[in-house]
């Protein structure tokens, strides 16, 4: 009896963290299209980085002056 008591709670857990898993990553994805698509930001860019990393390359985003003095700071 203590056994299938343990195997429907694992079931229904298995179950639970199935639809949860599966709502984060619905949610994430809606947020990548709706960033993109609002202009925002474009992740598809930075997924290039990685085949796009010469020297001679552009870059993915252009940092102004003030962001770069305060990137600076911020790493010291």
């Amino acid at each position: 009896m203590e056994m299938e008591t343990i195997r429907e709670l694992q079931a229904y857990g298995y179950a639970f963290a199935s639809v949860f898993f599966a709502g984060i990553f619905y949610a994430y994805v809606y947020y990548l299209y709706t960033s993109k698509k609002s202009g925002r930001k474009d992740y598809e860019k930075y997924a290039n980085m990685a085949l796009n990393d010469n020297l001679n390359d552009t870059p993915v985003e252009k940092i102004e002056p003030l962001q770069e003095e305060k990137q600076k700071r911020s790493n010291k």
